[in-house]
């Protein structure tokens, strides 16, 4: 291919490159997060108005005051003022200044419609007030200073927080590895046929968290950065080899896949919009463990919250001799 020809081609497939890219990515169910803050402006456009259909905001009338005369017709004007027999006022309609017989003016009906004018622009102030405490309450659902306990609130950050006690302190997000069986891989070389089964382990390395919790009753807290509500699991990581272990994927000879993995119950509370607070249904025992953020349609997500349960001191004084 000469390089006219390559050029040629290379003009022709770009478009088709960039749209199969975009089109993977779109595909991709973890993008799809991200395409939602690309959506063009016009989407949320309409929002507003929406809300200020459901709040009945009256129309406002043109800027101006009603100048009535006594032939029952008025005068649109910014200001108006009586100078013995004559009235002067700037007229909106033509921007001028004018005059008119302070006879020909209807001044009752020229208050009544002050006193409307007035009555209505405080009930659109009422209802513009309301419109902008709707949206506040629509965009600020989690409050940054959010109080968990009796004097303590949750830092503003998104993460995994800790409550022990007065103190609150945040967890360390690490990725887990994903490593395949040794023993397995051995016994699949040595039979030909494929009939057993893959094994795949997740594991942290190192048999040591470096947080340590010392009750066995603690109280978790998650902030997420998009707002959503997380499927959490507690797990309790099994120490062998060097290493904590904290899920056993399994491979079957047809293609289906299992997860071993030892779960402790939690309970998720809804607190606001993006926070969520996380109770133990029972007490941990010493050990290594790791929370788990499980995504649908695609498993345990491999960034975990890592951290280990000391068991309690004994308090005992030392014997003397």
């Amino acid at each position: 291919m000469n390089s006219v020809t390559h050029s040629r081609f290379t003009k022709r497939a770009r478009p088709l490159l960039w749209a199969g890219a975009f089109l993977g990515f779109s595909l991709c169910p973890r993008s799809q997060e991200w395409l939602r803050y690309f959506q063009p402006l016009s989407a949320h456009a309409e929002e507003p108005q929406a809300t200020q259909q459901k709040l009945d905001i009256p129309s406002v009338p043109a800027r101006g005051k009603k100048l009535f005369l006594t032939d029952g017709s008025f005068h649109l004007v910014r200001s108006y003022e009586r100078q013995g027999d004559r009235v002067r006022y700037y007229s909106v309609e033509r921007s001028a200044w004018e005059e008119v017989p302070a006879s020909l003016v209807d001044w009752d009906a020229t208050r009544k419609a002050e006193a409307e004018a007035a009555a209505l622009n405080s009930r659109v102030e009422e209802k513009k007030k309301e419109f902008r405490m709707a949206r506040i309450a629509e965009e600020v659902d989690a409050d940054a200073s959010l109080e968990v306990a009796p004097g303590i609130f949750l830092p503003d950050a998104p993460g995994l927080f800790v409550l022990e006690g007065k103190t609150i302190r945040s967890l360390v997000l690490v990725g887990a590895d994903v490593k395949r069986d040794k023993g397995r891989t051995v016994a699949q070389i040595l039979v030909p046929i494929p009939v057993i089964p893959t094994r795949h382990n997740v594991q942290l390395p190192g048999t040591r968290a470096s947080f340590r919790i010392a009750t066995a009753q603690p109280e978790f807290f998650i902030r997420t950065p998009d707002g959503h509500e997380p499927e959490m699991e507690l797990i309790q990581a099994r120490v062998k080899g060097g290493v904590r272990e904290i899920a056993r994927i399994n491979t079957g000879i047809t293609g289906e896949k299992s997860a071993d993995r030892k779960v402790v119950s939690v309970q998720c509370w809804k607190l606001a919009k993006g926070v969520s607070r996380l109770t133990l249904s029972q007490s941990l025992a010493p050990g290594e463990y790791v929370l788990a953020e499980i995504l649908p349609e695609e498993g345990m997500d491999l960034g975990v919250w890592e951290f280990g349960v000391d068991p309690p001191a004994s308090g005992k004084a030392p014997t003397k001799k």
